[in-house]
């Protein structure tokens, strides 16, 4: 994989303008485990460098607050990054949070998820904000993602969007408590925003 560590080398600066060519699943496993996050977006190669602390610690508060909520209440699976999301050939993204329904966790293998997310959430940062909100919105509208999440930590809201019409499309954004309803009929997950994006080195509890 020489060639493809030479081109990558080139890119990772310039990760929302990448060089377009095919990428098999099995080449994309090759590549490495350097710290940057590597996502195959409809055939185009993106590289990502580590996320900053806020990123990190809004996706360990809300992954666990998710994770105890489904636990508690047998809803499914809550994965974070680094999972493989497998759409299907040359579609093979990381979100930094998704979560799969009960119903559906067959979905759920040894390799990473291979289908739609019942969930997918992302947290925005200045080198991903454009193509959370673009081309990675697109592509999960075309996989079927019904409910997505942005957050902007900057500033300290939530973008929800929703399938319709075969689009994800905005329904509101949230800065005070975000409520959601993971399945029909089911225990509603309730959350501060503004908890939850609170700095990293503040600790203070829940309202």
């Amino acid at each position: 994989m020489d060639g493809v560590r030479t081109d990558l080398n080139r890119r990772e600066t310039m990760a929302t303008h990448p060089a377009r060519r095919g990428w098999s699943y099995a080449e994309f496993r090759q590549l490495p485990d350097d710290g940057n996050r590597y996502e195959v977006i409809d055939g185009d190669l993106y590289v990502t460098p580590a996320p900053r602390t806020i990123h990190q610690k809004v996706s360990v508060r809300l992954a666990g607050a998710l994770e105890r909520h489904a636990e508690e209440h047998g809803l499914g699976v809550v994965l974070s990054a680094p999972c493989d999301v497998i759409f299907g050939e040359d579609d093979y993204l990381q979100p930094d949070i998704v979560f799969i329904r009960r119903e559906r966790d067959g979905i759920v293998t040894d390799v990473g998820v291979e289908g739609a997310p019942d969930l997918v959430v992302e947290i925005a940062s200045p080198a991903t904000a454009v193509r959370d909100r673009g081309i990675k919105r697109h592509q999960y509208a075309a996989h079927g993602v019904p409910e997505y999440w942005i957050i902007d930590t900057d500033a300290r809201a939530v973008e929800r969007y929703r399938l319709i019409d075969g689009e994800l499309r905005p329904v509101e954004t949230v800065t005070g408590t975000l409520e959601w309803q993971p399945a029909p009929g089911s225990a509603e997950f309730a959350i501060d925003v503004a908890h939850l994006t609170r700095p990293a080195t503040d600790y203070s509890p829940p309202r």
